[in-house]
């Protein structure tokens, strides 16, 4: 499992329309908003057929976004080893 925690930043106007296109983004759910400082908090996690880095990249592309911050990633890839 691979799962990041992003702070978007974007015009309050155009919350609205990211959502939407936020939520078409596979794995990725949006948590919490702040229209009086522009923020967006968003969660990405991996599945089938997508990964976490393909919608990070799909969503620093959208032309509503105008910076994204990593606040948080975890993966569990690589576990098994160190239980050995």
């Amino acid at each position: 499992m691979n799962i990041a925690s992003l702070v978007l930043r974007a015009k309050p106007q155009e919350f609205s329309a990211l959502k939407a296109q936020l939520l078409s983004t596979p794995g990725t759910e949006v948590h919490g908003e702040s229209l009086e400082t522009g923020r967006l908090i968003v969660t990405v996690e991996d599945g089938e057929g997508h990964a976490v880095t393909d919608s990070i990249i799909a969503i620093t592309l959208m032309p509503q976004v105008l910076s994204v911050t990593v606040a948080y990633e975890y993966t569990d890839e690589g576990l098994e080893l160190q239980e050995a």
